[in-house]
């Protein structure tokens, strides 16, 4: 039997983030990136949202064995669903993907915005651009909706717990695509 695989569209896409070593960029469709904003965690989650017509990039990869227990566990807020079929890639050995996506219900539209962890944006964006460049990690920017939500600059105390250290060039992309964003960016108190 074939392993299933996941889409990543956050995090996932960066490698360092996990250990799943059979992956591939890919294209899903029919899929938009937002911040969601819950009561189960003061900070916000990138989730995928259905989108008719609309495509975001990401990262396919294998789960070894069918054995979904450590990731769903790090995605423990999300719901798995099957999105075989909807995406473009360049894997050989793919018969099945699900994408993970915050349950409408755990959505907190009465308690705020939470905050978008800038350690966390970080690392995704440093996915992006090792994934597919300055011009994928652009259109992760442009793909993603939500960016009113304020911006906690914990970039000297991360808060993010797979926080990575980024390159000097990594960092001024991810401090101007947010300035062309005019976002919110406030400091952490």
């Amino acid at each position: 039997m074939q392993d299933p695989f996941f889409f990543g569209y956050g995090s996932l896409v960066n490698r360092s983030t996990h250990s799943y070593d059979r992956a591939h960029p890919a294209r899903i469709t029919g899929w938009r990136r937002a911040w969601r904003h819950t009561a189960v965690q003061d900070m916000a989650f990138l989730t995928a949202v259905p989108a008719p017509g609309e495509r975001i990039d990401g990262l396919i990869a294998a789960v070894p064995g069918h054995d979904w227990a450590a990731l769903d566990a790090r995605e423990r807020n999300y719901e798995r669903h099957d999105v075989t079929g909807t995406l473009d890639h360049d894997a050989t050995d793919v018969a099945q993907v699900q994408i993970y996506a915050v349950p409408p219900q755990l959505s907190d539209l009465q308690g705020g915005a939470r905050p978008i962890l800038l350690s966390y944006l970080d690392v995704v964006v440093q996915g992006y651009l090792r994934e597919f460049g300055a011009t994928g990690a652009r259109r992760f920017f442009e793909t993603t909706d939500g960016w009113d939500a304020p911006i906690l600059d914990d970039r000297d105390s991360p808060r993010y717990p797979r926080h990575r250290q980024l390159a000097e060039d990594e960092r001024r992309f991810v401090d101007a695509q947010l300035s062309r964003l005019d976002a919110n960016v406030v400091a952490r108190g």
